[in-house]
């Protein structure tokens, strides 16, 4: 069943070859055509390699993505892509230049991603394909960078919940039957630091919560019975850095109890992420909950007896059967990637798999 028992949240490094490749195209030495060949080769490579590893649910490894959110967003109708003076402030560095803003009506028409989504599952064979994308409240914090286009935010609300409808309709329509969608968005949710952000914007904290909620809810709607949504709640991953520090238990009871989501692939791999005592607030005995208490952030491998503890732990709050383990984030968010070998991602998720086979033997 879907979130399997052994899962991961669908990014991986980048092999050399592609890496070169991307960079001959900005270079303008070879042609798009080229480079889509060079991510063909290396995207069938990776799916293979996913299986060989014990995975049961494929992705691309967003390979074609330069950053696992702007990409998508960058696709929607009324959204481009910009290089931004500074990009995104992580913890002790920040990023490279890249953005996106609003510069016309959001709506969802002939994005990219479906084709990409087709080659996956034309490649997955009898696996199943799975597809990520951001979360809705991704592009909500945008809107500072279209306000000439939108002046009234219930409108820009109203316009991308139906760009998002139409998106994950027309995945569906592709074949796709598990959906992720990723959020770091929440995690200003999480701490005062953050909320104080919030505040710097206009927004406040308690009605933010309930717009993120509304956004994801509204967004799933109308989605068909038999398509599995999930959502990863993330504090940010880049250069094995983190963005954000914080426990959930501001938004608990909105994120373990009100969100129509199937499941939830949730951070818990240092202390970063709080205690499990959020837990408590789900109330569904469909939920799955997919817990990420090993590090994409390096290739050491975790004690598993301490892994199989916290996941104890955690099943005094939900029952073991709802539980699932992950790593607590993908292994290249963006194209730069963790710091960490393609043999050590491979490893580490042999050895998700493998404490997962033993937990619930």
């Amino acid at each position: 069943m879907i979130p399997f028992r052994h899962d991961h949240v669908g990014s991986f490094l980048r092999p050399a070859n592609l890496t070169q490749a991307r960079e001959q195209y900005k270079s303008g030495s070879i042609t798009h055509e080229q480079l889509r060949a060079v991510e063909d080769q290396e995207i069938i490579r990776i799916i293979e390699k996913q299986k060989e590893n014990g995975v049961l649910a494929v992705t691309d490894g967003e390979l074609r993505r330069s950053w696992w959110h702007f990409d998508f967003l960058g696709g929607l109708d009324g959204v481009e892509l910009y290089e931004q003076i500074d990009g995104p402030q992580f913890h002790n560095m920040q990023t490279r230049k890249g953005g996106i803003r609003v510069v016309g009506k959001v709506d969802f028409s002939n994005h990219p991603f479906l084709e990409d989504f087709k080659f996956v599952q034309q490649h997955a064979g009898e696996t199943i394909a799975k597809q990520t994308v951001p979360s809705p409240n991704m592009l909500l914090y945008r809107l500072e960078n279209g306000a000439n286009v939108y002046t009234d935010r219930e409108a820009f609300l109203q316009d991308t919940i139906a760009a998002y409808q139409k998106a994950i309709q027309a995945f569906y329509d592709a074949g796709c039957r598990y959906l992720q969608l990723d959020d770091t968005a929440w995690a200003d949710l999480f701490s005062e630091a953050g909320h104080d952000k919030l505040r710097a914007k206009g927004l406040e904290p308690a009605e933010e919560l309930k717009t993120m909620q509304r956004m994801i809810n509204e967004s799933l709607a109308n989605k068909p019975a038999d398509l599995v949504v999930t959502m990863h709640i993330c504090r940010g991953n880049y250069k094995s850095n983190y963005f954000s520090t914080g426990g959930y238990d501001y938004a608990s009871e909105v994120i373990f109890g009100g969100l129509d989501v199937d499941g939830l692939f949730l951070e818990f791999d240092d202390e970063r992420s709080g205690s499990f005592e959020s837990l408590k607030h789900v109330n569904r005995k469909d939920l799955k909950i997919v817990l990420g208490l090993l590090t994409s952030k390096t290739g050491e491998l975790e004690d598993k007896e301490q892994i199989k503890a916290r996941i104890a732990e955690a099943a005094t709050y939900v029952p073991l059967e709802q539980l699932c383990l992950s790593p607590q984030c993908g292994f290249s968010s963006t194209e730069e990637g963790n710091i960490l070998t393609e043999d050590e991602q491979w490893r580490k998720l042999r050895y998700v798999k493998e404490i997962a086979d033993e937990v619930w033997a």
